[in-house]
């Protein structure tokens, strides 16, 4: 409606209408965003850093908004009063999108009422990894310059979460830096190792970097760093080694890739589904394997952490510890969850050589196993076991002695005791 100009106005749109028909015969559609991808780049043209601020909103989840200047972050469908998600990849080898940048994306918009937002850098990432490297400090200025953009909105530091991938989380980290830690949230998936196990905490992602810092480690013993950088450390099935990863090099690049980008999915999952990815603080992996660590009293107060998107990752203790090593399990592909249980075999009568007793859970179609031993003269032997199906759901529980195989003779000792199990957290104030 125009009042005072309705001639005027009805004119106008006649005309408009009066064009669309005669060309097309259809009304023109409504005006949508200009939706724009991320850049490839190539060995040649891929170490200038070339920064793009991509904006992903719930009705349009496959279509980024370029937002670079304060007018176009105004003119977006940006909202000040919600959080703000910052997707930092990291090392492009070959110049190419991220293959997971979709996935994440979604699930991160379905999980949370935010602001998601993807800092493409294909063209700083890509090439030699150290050039990447060089990148680092100029993409953290970038990044920082914007988010004093979203500042001056009404934007508060503690509503900004970065999420950095590999060479990205210590992006995220420097830039959580120049904020003097106080940004919300920094998420590392398997922050990278080469070149920053040994940096300055001012060079590389720390636990001084945001106001909860995590990360999530699944490759120590190759391109991801071995050391924690954050409050809580993740060292998902000790930290290497990833089950349904390939074993031997002849896998090519999924061999060289699979367990450091096992984080990027455990997080999607973790957003996409409600099973827990629980872990728990543990002296070493081999020590929680042991059944050594059986709860998060010490030093969570039973709050134990969990990966995903839940505040502080579950911890509701002041203030934060920093750098606590957590372990937990996962299976081979999504959702990867598994449940913990204690497992304990209590001998009768302490026997003079070592006794190996596999446990085995079985429950709807699904089989799970651990071998547990008893050193010669202890009476008690206990382990960890992850099984998909909760503890209601296990039908029948095997045990099968183990006879070693140096003994010539058949061993017919009879094996006496008790068995017990329990599932994990023991003792945990919310179950």
């Amino acid at each position: 409606m125009c009042p005072g100009l309705w001639g005027t106005c009805f004119w106008l749109w006649g005309s408009l209408l009066w064009l669309s028909i005669g060309r097309s015969g259809n009304v023109p559609p409504t005006t949508q965003p200009k939706c724009t991808d991320f850049q490839s780049a190539n060995l040649l043209r891929g170490t200038n850093l070339k920064v793009q601020f991509l904006l992903f909103t719930p009705s349009d989840p496959g279509c980024g908004q370029l937002v670079e200047e304060d007018s176009d972050i105004r003119n977006s469908e940006f909202n000040a009063s919600l959080g703000t998600k910052l997707i930092i990849h990291g090392f492009r080898a070959l110049g190419t999108k991220p293959s997971w940048i979709n996935k994440f994306i979604r699930a991160l918009l379905r999980a949370a009422d935010a602001n998601v937002i993807a800092v493409d850098w294909v063209y700083g990432s890509t090439g030699m990894y150290f050039s990447a490297v060089e990148n680092v400090v100029k993409l953290s200025l970038e990044i920082s310059r914007f988010l004093s953009k979203l500042l001056e909105l009404g934007v508060s530091e503690s509503s900004i979460h970065i999420i950095g991938v590999s060479l990205g989380a210590h992006v995220g980290g420097m830039v959580g830096h120049f904020y003097k830690g106080q940004l919300g949230r920094i998420t590392g998936l398997d922050p990278a190792g080469p070149e920053y196990t040994r940096a300055s905490l001012e060079e590389r992602l720390d636990s001084g970097d945001a106001l909860f810092v995590e990360a999530i480690h699944t490759d120590t013993d190759n391109l991801g760093i071995r050391i924690p950088v954050g409050h809580v450390d993740y060292f998902v099935n000790g930290g290497q080694d990833q089950p349904g990863c390939p074993a031997f090099i002849h896998a090519g690049y999924s061999y060289l890739i699979c367990d450091h980008m096992r984080a990027v999915h455990l997080y999607i999952s973790a957003l996409e589904n409600t099973c827990p990815l629980m872990a728990f603080p543990c002296a070493s992996y081999k020590a929680f394997l042991a059944g050594d660590c059986l709860d998060c009293f010490n030093p969570f107060l039973l709050s134990c952490p969990r990966i995903g998107l839940v505040e502080r990752g579950g911890v509701k203790i002041e203030p934060l510890p920093k750098e606590v090593r957590v372990y937990l399990q996962t299976t081979s592909s999504a959702p990867y969850c598994v449940h913990h249980s204690l497992v304990e075999f209590n001998l009768k009568e302490k026997r003079k050589k070592d006794t190996s007793i596999e446990v085995t859970f079985l429950g709807n179609n699904v089989t799970s196993s651990v071998k547990i031993t008893i050193p010669k003269d202890h009476l008690e032997g206990r382990g960890i076991i992850a099984h998909q199906n909760p503890h209601c759901q296990i039908n029948q529980v095997k045990l099968k002695f183990h006879i070693s195989s140096r003994v010539w003779r058949k061993d017919r000792t009879p094996i006496v005791g008790t068995f017990c199990t329990a599932p994990l957290p023991v003792n945990d104030r919310e179950l």
